[in-house]
């Protein structure tokens, strides 16, 4: 949760991502406290807020894992260590005092930090808004969903034609009341295979058509849909799920001096961006022969935590030793 005034820790982590996460693990295991910062209200980065029901095949040691489960699994591991969360808050500025890092938040409040690692993935990203969203002032509007059993037994409408809008659908289906999916063209954006899962549960799949109007006061009771060539249709609606992607931008990293490649950041192979303390890991960095994959990003943090010890410490060894032999 956000919090304001002044925090002290060894390490600020900006992105409480897949990379973030294994580094505030990792942090911990060096003995390093830790504070993850995050715009999302919650962690897990990309993962919750685009497919945290989509299965993963490429994490080392698990043949398959489901991204939310991924994500419980990291969260557990780096708890191992108390680690901070500041959610639903924005990394805004970086300055130093006595040569350590300040990371100033857009709510006010200063870190004061021995090192700052950047986790951000594709930056700070904020969900495309549904115009007819944007004049409702009630609850039921969301833009991912983080936990199904919250919609269990409701009537779900889903806006959107990419491969999140019919995973929900897919993971929907079977616990909602209904589930209806409108899409403003006719072809859709995901992959044909998960297209036709989502037809074979009966999902009702809407095309050439948009939402106009949103009905309830309080909170969202239904939708107005206005398909090509038809008349304004009401269906009922304990929720709307907005999947209409997502707008990814640096935000204010953008401003720190950082080396940047459009919106990848720089890094040697200590994970060391150009500003004294600040080191990078996962997809946001760029050096060459990068390749941006979850397996590649945990490798990362854990270079850039055990150089940020040395940074902190210059008498700290570099290695940090192998877990086993803690017990």
């Amino acid at each position: 949760m956000a919090t304001t005034g002044r925090i002290d820790t060894d390490i600020a982590i900006v992105g409480a991502g897949p990379a973030g996460l294994f580094a505030a693990y990792y942090a911990g295991f060096r003995g390093l406290s830790t504070v993850l910062v995050d715009a999302l209200p919650e962690p897990g980065g990309q993962i919750t807020a685009m497919y945290p029901e989509k299965m993963i095949f490429d994490v080392a040691g698990f043949p398959a894992i489901r991204g939310r489960d991924l994500v419980t699994g990291l969260v557990e591991q780096a708890a191992t260590f108390s680690p901070r969360y500041v959610l639903g808050v924005q990394a805004d500025k970086l300055t130093y005092v006595e040569e350590r890092p300040v990371l100033t938040l857009d709510d006010g409040t200063d870190i004061h930090c021995g090192a700052v690692l950047i986790t951000g993935g594709i930056g700070s990203f904020s969900p495309r808004h549904l115009p007819a969203a944007d004049a409702f002032t009630g609850a039921g509007v969301v833009y991912f969903v983080p936990h199904l059993d919250d919609h269990a037994g409701q009537h779900v409408l889903i806006v959107g034609g990419g491969d999140s809008a019919f995973d929900w659908a897919h993971a929907l289906a079977p616990i909602a009341a209904s589930v209806t999916l409108v899409h403003r063209r006719e072809a859709f954006r995901a992959h044909a295979a998960t297209v036709a899962r989502v037809r074979e549960l009966g999902v009702r799949i809407v095309v050439n058509a948009q939402v106009t109007e949103l009905l309830g006061t309080e909170r969202v009771e239904g939708a107005v849909i206005v398909a090509k060539g038809a008349e304004p249709e009401r269906v009922p609606a304990d929720v709307l799920v907005a999947a209409l992607g997502f707008v990814a931008d640096l935000g204010p990293l953008a401003e720190w001096g950082l080396r940047l490649d459009r919106r990848h950041v720089w890094v040697d192979s200590t994970m060391a961006t150009n500003l004294p303390r600040v080191f990078a890991a996962g997809d946001i960095t760029e050096y060459p022969g990068k390749v941006r994959l979850i397996a590649t990003g945990f490798g990362e943090a854990a270079t850039a935590v055990n150089n940020a010890a040395v940074a902190i410490d210059p008498a700290a060894h570099l290695f940090p030793g192998h877990s086993s032999d803690v017990g």
